[in-house]
């Protein structure tokens, strides 16, 4: 298997130079977190070189594909042009950072970025071989996947897009949104960074294509498409041992001295509209204007890095910053201080890390950004856990920096409080709050991401071909009405919540009602069917909802039999409470911190439900508990099984399947059919033989035969049967 990477651009630069073209590493971009994995996995590169005679093309390709693994996807330069200054950064950048004024709708232009996706496409296609994994990169590529499957069909392919995705109000602005959608959905794996991204690209399709989806998965005909959260991480050794560096330390020296007693509070950042900067200096003129003791004793370093000065907002954006800078110095400034020191160029490495290990406070409050790296370089650097991180609520960062001073980067208010508060920090609270970011990044690096999205994409790919998704016919319903009055002896095992009732965020108001009683009760004693509810439920609710059908009971997953027709319940397992003392805690606080969640305890196991919270907030949550209780059980016979809305953590030793293995075993059956809801029914159909009508409710991969949309349909199918 070999990993193909593909992006707009290659980790390489190609530089004119009296000598003629040389080649060299490109530090920038999509590389930054792909730079080293692209080198420690083999793996080859896709990306444009920028304009380059076409004499020397062949040259160039020979020497990119031996020495750097990668090929280039050349561009005539008027094509190029109109895709990447064009559509790309024309149209879908200032779309997808939420600033829809600024975007142009040019059908020239789209027409550049289809030509170009399809130049990638074919280049891609040429190289491709069966199983290798191709992992599309950002906003520029949006309609590879789809251009890639359609000549590949068995291909895996993953897309991760590095910049925000936009609410639906603002999407459906874009003449070609239909075409992005569907482009993107030619990957089996769709990553972001935030929550909130993954969200409104979910809502997008939903509104736009009509597709719904079931926890995050998407299924386009019989295909299913997986839409997951990767928060893009750093280099984080690099930029901790970097900062160590004897070169680093000189320029760090230099900048403390130039601010001589002076509070050094910095932000850097490329020359663009979305990094909020005028923004920025109005809430540090607000700063010296509402606190005077600290004038003369601050010193505010912007770092701009110049960047397509030739788009005329990029032209006023400049103007609009010299303006501020040089009135706020005016205004300000005295003989021996400057209020701002301005600098617009590019930075070194090492300038970089001098600048990030020298300053006190770093202000970091884009109006828009998919994720910020800056913000995570800083943390990184500050070995001696030192500093304070002003981070804007719209970053990405955001959303795992908590220990940083979040804010509303418009409240020219709320930034210029920030300020106040982060040069007069304790020494203490300031590593209390480092600390703990640095321990978090290092921890989810960007080698971590990458790795963690590459298994994730080929888990998704094995789902998807082992287990393939069928919808339930009327011919397969004809099928299993014909096979249920054939045969003599017939066994159904059912699951209930999400299965014969819908879903409630009130669990003890998912009763059956009248006419699913009625149902249960006629194939129930209907001679020669055997009825088992499966279910996660406890022993109590079952009894009390169920208390005179004939019905097998398996409680608890397993945990708990009730043979039909008798009234004492079989435990599976012993009984053994002391493992829920260290699980426990854990969940409680996930409950204090995600309001409508709640703790359900059973006997052998403990859940934690958020149907009842913020859909977002809790999704999110139930993704860390996971993560916690994994770890946390790791050397304890216990299982963490997330399902809909609920994380259960529960013994390990019995599933579904066990009780079903032995009823398999012990019973002559003719029919067998079965239904369930999410991953804990999966263990039930995995032993069912092959020709048992199995089906999951709602539309997901699985080892079931069969899908169907809903509990109603569902008991729709079973009505048929018993007719």
């Amino acid at each position: 298997m070999t990993l193909a990477l593909v992006s707009n651009r290659l980790p390489v630069a190609l530089k004119r130079t009296k000598e003629g073209l040389s080649i060299r590493p490109n530090p920038g971009g999509v590389v930054a977190g792909l730079g080293s994995f692209h080198r420690e996995f083999q793996a080859t590169w896709f990306g444009w070189p920028g304009d380059v005679p076409e004499g020397d093309h062949e040259w160039i390709r020979a020497r990119l594909a031996s020495e750097f693994a990668c090929y280039p996807v050349f561009l005539p330069k008027r094509l190029a042009t109109a895709y990447y200054s064009g559509f790309s950064n024309g149209t879908l950048w200032p779309l997808f950072h939420s600033f829809a004024s600024y975007a142009r709708y040019s059908q020239k232009e789209w027409e550049a970025y289809k030509e170009a996706n399809v130049r990638f496409a074919d280049a891609v296609v040429g190289v491709l071989k069966a199983g290798d994994v191709l992992w599309v990169h950002d906003y520029h590529l949006m309609l590879l996947p789809q251009l890639v499957r359609e000549r590949k069909p068995d291909a895996q392919i993953g897309f991760f897009l590095h910049t925000p995705f936009p609410p639906y109000d603002i999407l459906r602005s874009l003449p070609w949104s239909r075409d992005i959608l569907e482009g993107v959905l030619g990957a089996d794996l769709v990553g972001f960074h935030t929550y909130d991204y993954a969200v409104a690209f979910l809502g997008s399709v939903r509104r736009v294509l009509g597709l719904d989806n079931e926890i995050g998965t998407i299924l386009l005909g019989s295909r299913p498409i997986h839409v997951d959260v990767f928060p893009l991480g750093i280099d984080f050794e690099k930029f901790a041992e970097s900062a160590q560096g004897p070169a680093v330390a000189r320029m760090g020296s230099r900048l403390r001295r130039g601010a001589k007693d002076s509070r050094l509070v910095f932000s850097i950042s490329r020359l663009d509209y979305t990094k909020g900067i005028p923004q920025q200096l109005e809430a540090y003129e607000r700063f010296l204007e509402q606190h005077l003791s600290w004038r003369g004793r601050v010193t505010y370093l912007l770092c701009v890095v110049p960047s397509r000065e030739q788009v005329r907002q990029y032209a006023q954006l400049k103007r609009q910053i010299d303006e501020r800078v040089g009135r706020i110095n005016s205004r300000y400034g005295t003989l021996g201080w400057t209020p701002i020191r301005y600098l617009y160029r590019r930075f070194s490495f090492d300038e970089l890390l001098a600048l990030y290990r020298a300053s006190d406070v770093a202000l970091i409050t884009p109006l828009r950004d998919g994720m910020n790296l800056i913000a995570k370089e800083y943390v990184a650097s500050r070995v001696d856990e030192r500093g304070v991180l002003i981070l804007g609520e719209m970053a990405g960062a955001s959303k795992e920096l908590l220990e940083a001073l979040i804010v509303n980067p418009n409240d020219v208010g709320e930034v210029s409080d920030a300020i106040l508060r982060a040069v007069t920090m304790s020494e203490d609270e300031q590593s209390r709050r480092i600390a703990a970011m640095r321990d978090r990044l290092q921890r989810h690096d960007a080698q971590t991401w990458a790795a963690r999205f590459i298994e994730r994409l080929k888990e998704v790919v094995r789902l998807s071909r082992d287990l393939a998704v069928r919808t339930l016919t009327e011919s397969d319903r004809a099928a299993a009405k014909k096979a249920y009055r054939s045969a003599a002896r017939r066994l159904i095992l059912l699951d209930y919540d999400g299965t014969l009732v819908p879903f409630s965020e009130d669990r003890s108001a998912s009763r059956p009602d009248a006419r699913l009683s009625r149902l249960l009760r006629r194939l129930a004693s209907e001679e020669g069917t055997h009825v088992v509810l499966v279910s996660g439920r406890t022993r109590p609710d079952l009894e009390r909802w169920f208390p005179d059908i004939p019905l097998a009971f398996v409680a608890e997953h397993g945990g708990w039999i009730r043979p039909r027709s008798e009234t004492t319940w079989e435990a599976m397992l012993p009984l053994d409470t002391t493992w829920k003392d260290r699980v426990r805690p854990v969940i409680s606080r996930f409950v204090d911190r995600v309001p409508g969640s709640s703790i359900e305890e059973k006997d052998f196991s403990i859940a934690w439900h958020y149907r009842a919270a913020d859909i977002d907030t809790g999704a999110e949550a139930a993704k860390e508990l996971v993560h916690i209780a994994t770890a946390l059980t790791a050397n304890l016979d216990l299982k963490v099984l997330p399902g809909s809305k609920v994380v259960e953590i529960r013994r390990a030793g019995v599933d579904k399947g066990t009780h079903v293995a032995w009823l398999l075993s012990h019973e002559p059956w003719d029919f067998i059919f079965a239904a369930g809801d999410d991953r804990t029914d999966e263990s039930l159909f995995a032993i069912l033989p092959s020709g048992a009508f199995s089906i999951r409710v709602g539309f997901a991969a699985s080892a079931a035969r069969f899908n169907v949309r809903g509990p109603e349909e569902l008991v729709d199918v079973l009505e048929a049967l018993a007719a």
